[in-house]
């Protein structure tokens, strides 16, 4: 029996939007990419879209992810100068109902239904319980976190700012470049090393430690040049995803995580088989009298190119009152 909604989702962050149509379904149809920066406002966008897809029947309804903190259905933009309210999608575009979502929440949503093809398991294959809450975190611009409380009935997604936690160091490197960040930043959150800039920034420290000169322009070439083969590189690559891997362990922890940890963000899928190799799951489990604990939590890092639409789509059901 097809569902019975349809509808508009999209997913908005500094430098892409991407949207979609779901159909009666709930299956994505017409995604499209725009860069934001070709455009003066979110509307200008979703204008353009519903004007080369929907023609002249329009969505009803919308769900549209966004990279920040929704507060009381609108967001400002961190990276534009873009303001975006509900009210104001709603009075435009004559939806009948418009939900903002963070977009870290959105992909948290989409991480129970996706398919076994969209995730790479990290570490041993345990079997999660289904009630349990479930993490999504990720580092790419900033770093990303956030959780679904989970029950029979429904899913909810709960939006965080757990990227800006504080860095917790576990060996004596880690204590240098702390201290070393410490002295720029003031106050070093998890997002100060796990990010593009932080990536970049670990690099830096760690050659500053052993002497050297920091030869590597920025965070991308670090990257590619860790990947293929490039000694201090590959350190700076080794140290991120471990300590990616310590972080995950202790969110994991803060939220209960039982049901699963899920890795996105736009580094991660860049160095797949570093993540993979041991030293990300070794962190993960590393905590103490705790360590049994996270040893039954699996961990997944998230391929799927749109999951934070996948997630839209299941908010978007859940407006109309179906599970999925």
């Amino acid at each position: 029996m097809p569902l019975l909604y349809e509808g508009l989702v999209g997913d908005v962050g500094g430098t892409n939007a991407r949207f979609a149509l779901v159909d009666t379904e709930g299956h994505l149809r017409n995604t499209k990419i725009y860069a934001c920066a070709d455009y003066g406002s979110l509307d200008e966008i979703i204008t353009e879209y519903l004007d080369e897809t929907a023609g002249k029947k329009r969505p009803a309804q919308a769900v549209i992810a966004v990279a920040g903190p929704v507060v009381a259905g609108e967001i400002e933009f961190t990276n534009l100068d873009w303001h975006v309210a509900e009210v104001d999608l709603i009075a435009n575009f004559g939806f009948d109902a418009v939900k903002l979502i963070n977009d870290f929440a959105a992909q948290a949503m989409a991480a129970p239904v996706l398919d076994p093809d969209d995730l790479r398991r990290i570490g041993p294959a345990l079997r999660a319980p289904t009630d349990c809450p479930i993490v999504v975190l990720g580092a790419g611009t900033g770093f990303g976190v956030a959780a679904v409380a989970r029950s029979l009935h429904v899913d909810i997604a709960v939006a965080t700012e757990g990227g800006h936690a504080a860095f917790a160091p576990t060996d004596e490197t880690e204590v240098e470049i702390w201290r070393r960040l410490k002295a720029i930043h003031g106050r070093v959150s998890v997002e100060r090393v796990l990010s593009g800039q932080g990536l970049y920034d670990l690099y830096v420290a760690l050659e500053e430690i052993a002497g050297r000169s920091p030869a590597l322009p920025d965070e991308r070439v670090v990257i590619e040049a860790g990947e293929a083969g490039d000694p201090a590189a590959a350190a700076a690559l080794d140290r991120f995803c471990g300590i990616l891997g310590s972080a995950a362990g202790d969110i994991a922890l803060t939220h209960g995580a039982r049901g699963g940890v899920y890795v996105s963000g736009g580094i991660a899928p860049r160095m797949i088989d570093r993540i993979m190799s041991g030293g990300f799951r070794a962190r993960f489990e590393d905590k103490g009298r705790l360590s049994d604990y996270v040893a039954e939590i699996p961990t997944f890092l998230i391929t799927h190119p749109y999951a934070a639409l996948v997630g839209c789509v299941r908010e978007l059901a859940q407006l109309e009152g179906v599970k999925l």
